[in-house]
């Protein structure tokens, strides 16, 4: 027997909902004239609206990565007019890859609405390889499967934990490796606190975070993962360093890529910077020549995303 279900979506939210009468699905398709056939992650995915490329930017060695991390921010309202914006935000440069990294209950919705030229990813994922009794957590492979492309692993804040215990480099290499045997990209985030910088350990600390993950990955592996330089310190405080000092970590996590895993693999694999990048700055960190882009945090919940978008080198 066929195992199809229609499941009828309206861009709605929980108040406009739960006043709707109780009698059929198809009020509630009538009334918002929003409905589609779900049976898998390609048919949610041409519900999508298509996206507009633009001209591409300067040529660069490397195609730039651009990836927005709502973090736990924003109600299903909030997601869905923050969706529209984008999705009426203009042409994308042709050598520019977007991604929007939103909270899990918001995955659904941007897999179903946002422009398709936009990639999802979740913000984290499980260890676990696939299904079993793992209360609470959400696996790769239930990413992969939604339709999701990428997930972040290893961001600072939950490294350090918040009103939890951090997660230490062997996990975060763990996870990594999980993701990519299930088929998802990884932007894998590193990065050193305010005091290490001033000790001048930055790449020390680099290198510990790295180091697990060289271990566990095969050359070819790399070709699905983006380093994302964070400065803990610059990330949600407003502080930015410069592009020289972004640019000089990026070189030198690039030479360690180079000695610890291939020459190769440094010379492909693209370095974000993600210490409070936004449409002010953007300019001059992505005319770096080892800045490939960026992982957004604040200004990827507004318009201002696509500034940074648009602030490759022209």
């Amino acid at each position: 027997a066929s195992t199809h279900k229609s499941i009828e979506i309206a861009a709605i939210n929980c108040n406009q909902l739960q006043s709707i009468p109780t009698s059929t699905t198809s009020t509630i398709a009538d009334r918002f004239n929003l409905t589609m056939n779900v049976t898998d992650a390609a048919s949610l995915a041409s519900t999508r609206p298509a996206g507009s490329a633009g001209p591409a930017g300067k040529a660069g060695p490397r195609k730039y990565l651009i990836g927005g991390n709502w973090k736990c921010n924003g109600t299903l309202t909030e997601g869905i007019e923050r969706m529209k914006v984008f999705n009426e935000a203009g042409p994308i440069p042709e050598n520019v890859e977007v991604v929007l990294c939103v909270p899990h209950p918001h995955l659904f919705l941007g897999l179903s609405m946002l422009r398709s030229d936009i990639a999802v990813g979740a913000q984290d994922c499980g260890v676990n390889a696939s299904n079993g009794a793992y209360t609470g957590e959400v696996g790769s492979h239930q990413l992969k499967d939604l339709g999701c492309a990428w997930v972040i692993i290893g961001h600072s804040e939950r490294r350090q934990g918040f009103g939890m215990a951090g997660e230490p480099e062997k996990l975060c290499a763990d996870k990594c490796k999980v993701a990519l045997d299930n088929g998802l990209k990884v932007m894998f985030a590193i990065g050193e606190k305010k005091e290490e910088r001033e000790s001048g350990v930055t790449m020390d600390v680099c290198a510990k975070q790295l180091e697990p993950l060289a271990k566990l990955l095969k050359p070819e592996e790399w070709a699905n993962v983006a380093i994302a330089y964070e400065p803990v310190w610059a990330i949600g405080t407003g502080l930015t360093a410069t592009p020289e000092m972004a640019q000089e970590t990026h070189a030198n996590i690039r030479k360690w890529v180079s000695a610890n895993v291939s020459e190769s693999v440094a010379n492909a694999v693209r370095i974000q910077y993600g210490g409070s990048m936004k449409g002010a700055n953007a300019e001059g960190l992505l005319s770096q020549p080892d800045i490939d882009g960026g992982l957004i945090g604040g200004a990827s919940l507004k318009a201002d995303f696509f500034n940074v978008i648009n602030g490759i080198p022209k």
